[in-house]
């Protein structure tokens, strides 16, 4: 690994800081007063420009203390269970919110994201590894056997080809070498940087409870799903760590790659063998990244792929994500006999691109370099629709929040966004909108 051990923490900590500055509320300041603009429609509001300042005065700040007197001390949280609803208190932060660090992640709302994405990562990074520091020889033999079995009813579907493409870019080194880059290197700073570029588009640029600089409340050149999508995402990807680590912890499955062990006796090593899967990421001229070589990470964690789970998930939602009205025009071509086609907008047309082309060479990447059978993918792709529909649940745990928050004395920024029908859970935008959960 080298210096991969220090450049790519500093890639992943870069990107992450990176993102608080870009998304930063530049509407708001903590020392001094607010900057306003002469073109915007808040601007000849004095009330609102002192309240969405900081500790400005002493007189603001003395105003702000009398109203966080007046904050009840308790709020209600409702918890949904199978269906069953039932309302629960929790501590009411907003009492807080005049405190340092609240006014600090008004300023910069992506730190609160950062702390999400850490502790979603390193729950589930610290139960990988326990797992893999505790892992016994009985269980590698169980994860061979379960990945041969894996095999064998991809010979039963004819759906049996990761050899043919191995053997492909085996045959072409400029490609495998940066399959093997694609590999270990995108995964984990490609879903920050979308992290970084989703709550842009969908909260920083898109103030829909502020107007922005010489726009009126409500107008962006961002999408108009609002926040509520992005903490929908988020909660995804928590729900795909939590299922995928109880899966491979109750089902562990080796990776083709560690079938060819030349140290395994008996018929079970001599079928693993008789394949011939190469280890291209962790040889002499490999692309192994830090976070995939470590002692603590569980080499038998193959089934499912969040490398594939995750790419499907961002490729989703940059496919069907809603777009700002002015990128949604589509155009209608005539052809013969009457018939008419509607081509998407350019925007919607190169997301669907993109989209389409993430989680493609993401596959193609992990089956090349024999780290993941089809079927592994395929139970991805299955993790990642279970979290997408079931994420929600992942809301219970908010009185849990409210109280860590009110230990630590935090009062986390809220966000308002688009229309919101809490009946359904759901969010309708336009004629290329999506229909999908947001609830925050």
């Amino acid at each position: 690994m080298g210096a991969g051990a220090f450049i790519e923490p500093l890639v992943v900590v870069t990107l992450l800081f990176g993102g608080t500055w870009v998304n930063r509320n530049s509407d708001y300041h903590l020392l001094g007063r607010r900057r306003v603009y002469q073109n915007s429609p808040r601007s000849s509001s004095p009330a609102s420009s002192e309240s969405s300042s900081g500790r400005s005065s002493p007189s603001s700040s003395s105003s702000l203390l009398a109203n966080n007197d007046e904050v009840p001390k308790w709020r209600m949280r409702e918890i949904r269970v199978l269906g069953l609803r039932k309302e629960v208190m929790s501590p009411n932060t907003k009492r807080f919110q005049d405190y340092f660090l609240s006014r600090l992640l008004r300023k910069f709302p992506f730190l609160v994201e950062a702390w999400y994405w850490a502790l979603i990562y390193w729950v589930y990074q610290l139960g990988r590894a326990f797992t893999a520091v505790t892992m016994v020889e009985g269980t590698v033999n169980v994860a061979r056997r379960h990945a041969l079995q894996v095999i064998h009813l991809e010979q039963r579907l004819h759906m049996f080809h990761e050899l043919d493409v191995q053997h492909w870019f085996l045959k072409h080194p400029f490609l495998m070498h940066w399959t093997n880059r694609i590999y270990s290197f995108i995964h984990i700073p490609g879903t920050i940087l979308f992290l970084v570029w989703l709550f842009y588009y969908t909260t920083a640029q898109n103030r829909i409870d502020l107007p922005l600089h010489n726009k009126t409340k409500g107008e962006a050149d961002a999408s108009s799903a609002g926040p509520k999508l992005y903490a929908a995402r988020r909660r995804t990807m928590a729900m795909c760590n939590l299922i995928a680590f109880v899966v491979f912890t109750l089902w562990p499955c080796m990776p083709p790659r560690l079938l060819s062990d030349p140290n395994i006796s008996g018929s079970i090593g001599k079928e693993a063998r008789s394949y011939g899967f190469v280890d291209t990421v962790h040889g002499a001229e490999g692309e192994s990244s830090v976070w995939t070589q470590n002692k603590f990470c569980n080499q038998y964690a193959a089934m499912p792929s969040l490398h594939f789970g995750y790419s499907l998930l961002i490729g989703l939602t940059i496919m069907s994500i809603p777009l700002a009205p002015q990128h949604r025009r589509s155009r209608t071509i005539p052809l013969t006999m009457g018939l008419r086609i509607r081509i998407p907008s350019p925007r919607r047309l190169l997301c669907i691109f993109l989209g389409v082309a993430y989680p493609s060479i993401i596959l193609m990447a992990i089956v090349a370099t024999a780290n993941h059978f089809t079927l592994d993918a395929v139970a991805g792709a299955m993790v990642c629709g279970l979290a997408w529909t079931g994420n929600r649940v992942l809301l219970n745990l908010l009185p849990l929040e409210d109280y860590f928050l009110w230990l630590v004395r935090i009062h986390k920024p809220e966000r308002r966004g688009a229309s919101f029908d809490p009946d359904e859970d759901t969010c309708r935008h336009g004629r290329f909108g999506v229909k999908g959960v947001i609830v925050d």
